[in-house]
């Protein structure tokens, strides 16, 4: 019989999140928490979960996303009884640069949102698979924080943010069984990005990166670029030279 695995998902309703949920629950008995700030939202998407798959707890909370205290107090709860095995970190917004520059409350908002708020969610959970010896922390993250560029750098700066943390936070667990996997997402088709779509951009369907961000905290994977493509792109992107790179309206 299989055991069933308790997940949390921080960030619920992001369509990327949904989709891992529904390939977790293909795969047999799982205890889902989705944590969401809509809970109308995440109550419509736990329900069509529960209709999916008769093995599947499904359950919905909500919290302030910036509070250190609900944090660490939510984190305390789910892991007091019994151990999480995945807690998948996929909250954020796609904020737009110009917003920020005008406005610095923006810019607060989405280095908060984008990368202080994850980072605090999967510092508490890190201590709590700690003292249980195991478990996966996976946290989404973004191409945008591999190099600063004009069209975006409040938004990479946050993702940047979360690329040295994870990196810092898999040297902590090297050698044991607890695993911290950032995934790294091109652009791709949800409702962040319906404006780019609208404009004719190609986009990664979510289905496939779902179901690379599943596979990548399966394997433990340090860092998973989704499509695998865009670790080829961002490797050029990064080795450009100031004096080309400064020319470019990327």
């Amino acid at each position: 019989m299989n055991q069933k695995k308790r997940i949390v998902v921080i960030g619920a309703t992001s369509a990327i999140a949904e989709h891992c949920c529904r390939l977790w629950m293909q795969r047999g008995p799982v205890e889902l928490i989705l944590v969401a700030r809509n809970v109308a939202l995440a109550e419509r998407i736990a329900a069509d979960l529960r209709a999916r798959s008769g093995q599947a707890e499904v359950s919905v909370e909500t919290m302030d996303f910036l509070s250190t205290p609900a944090i660490a107090d939510s984190v305390a709860r789910w892991t007091s009884q019994m151990p999480v095995d995945i807690a998948l970190i996929a909250h954020g917004v796609l904020s737009p640069q110009q917003p920020c520059q005008d406005d610095i409350e923006k810019t607060r908002e989405s280095v908060e949102v984008n990368g202080v708020s994850p980072i605090l969610f999967a510092e508490a959970f890190a201590g709590a698979m700690e003292r249980a010896g195991g478990g996966t922390i996976g946290m989404i993250g973004s191409v945008a924080g591999d190099r600063g560029r004009r069209i975006n750098y409040v938004y990479g700066a946050s993702k940047a943010l979360m690329d040295r943390y994870a990196q810092g936070m898999q040297h902590r667990f090297a050698g044991t069984a607890i695993k911290v996997v950032l995934i790294k997402p091109g652009p791709t088709d949800t409702p962040m990005t319906a404006d780019q779509k609208a404009r004719g951009r190609r986009l990664a369907s979510v289905e496939s990166v779902a179901q690379g961000t599943v596979d990548a905290i399966d394997r433990g994977t340090a860092v998973a670029y989704l499509p695998r493509k865009w670790q080829l792109i961002m490797f050029v992107v990064r080795a450009l030279p100031d004096f080309i790179f400064n020319r470019l309206n990327i």
